[in-house]
């Protein structure tokens, strides 16, 4: 009777292949390119930390920042608090501080997501052919596989080490920069107000009182994508028609955005995909 009955109870019985057996864990990813350690900690780091700091089931935070202008803030509540509370908590108490953070971190984003401290699974991609680069194998992970890992039940994060999102590149010219008096905020500027998504509007438009037959929709060009576009970027000019351009004081180029992490097998170029389960009792796809 014993065994019937316990045969019967087998797909009733609450199961799990992963006890959460760790405490729930909230991670917050900032990227602040361009910075060092030092920067990103007294800028951002510490700022967060006083925000989210005494948050209702915390026992305690820690966090770390590279040079490569990347850091992790790991959030440890008590065991059994639902991830998604937490996820919540947290995100409330980063809110109210996010217009005390740099304009760049504010762009590039504050990323939460309730992950176990460790990493599931490890996927080396790499190819036999020498004419796909590790840019290629970036981005067709990024097009083809990560999508389709992130819908996979019970997995919270999905991302490549090592990043080689293609990027404009602009390398500085200290000496050239000097001689012109150029600073590097003078230089950002520049690309802030040249280089921009505009909406120029509609002219034509009727106003409700006379009738209007045409109207025409302006279009602007955007952004720049071509590093010919970012070269003419006028830096400096004065009344007599002198202009400084980009191409005079930098190198422009497309390329990767970070080339801190290289990975090889057999001498071939790789990309490493690494796979993170979530700690919710309803798995976040």
């Amino acid at each position: 009777m014993i065994v019937f009955v316990g045969g019967l109870a087998i797909k009733k019985l609450p199961i799990s292949q992963f006890p959460d057996i760790a405490p729930t864990t909230v991670n917050i990813f900032i990227a602040y390119p361009g910075s060092s350690a030092d920067v990103l900690v007294k800028s951002t780091l510490i700022t967060l930390e006083q925000a989210i700091n005494g948050v209702e089931g915390m026992r305690y935070i820690a966090s770390d920042a590279t040079s490569a202008g990347e850091a992790t803030l790991r959030i440890i509540f008590e065991p059994g608090t639902d991830p998604n509370d937490a996820v919540v908590r947290v995100k409330t108490r980063v809110d109210q501080v996010m217009p005390l953070l740099p304009e760049l971190v504010q762009r590039e984003g504050v990323v939460i997501s309730p992950v176990q401290p460790s990493m599931l699974m490890y996927v080396n991609l790499y190819s036999k052919e020498k004419s796909m680069d590790e840019k290629f194998l970036f981005n067709y992970a990024t097009v083809k596989m990560i999508p389709e890992i992130q819908r996979i039940k019970g997995v919270a994060r999905a991302q490549i080490l090592g990043s080689r999102r293609y990027a404009m590149r602009i390398w500085l010219n200290p000496d050239r920069m000097r001689a012109y008096n150029i600073s590097v905020e003078e230089v950002m500027k520049a690309l802030g107000e040249q280089s921009i998504i505009g909406r120029p509007g509609r002219l034509g438009q009727s106003s409700g009182i006379a009738a209007q037959s045409l109207e025409y929709v302006l279009t602007y060009k955007g952004r720049y994508n071509k590093p010919e576009e970012y070269n003419d970027v006028i830096i400096r000019a004065n009344a007599e028609g002198e202009s400084i351009h980009l191409r005079d004081i930098a190198k422009v180029e497309l390329g990767s955005e970070f080339f801190d992490i290289y990975s090889n097998l057999d001498g071939r170029r790789r990309r490493l995909l690494c796979c993170g389960r979530t700690t919710a009792v309803t798995p976040v796809k």
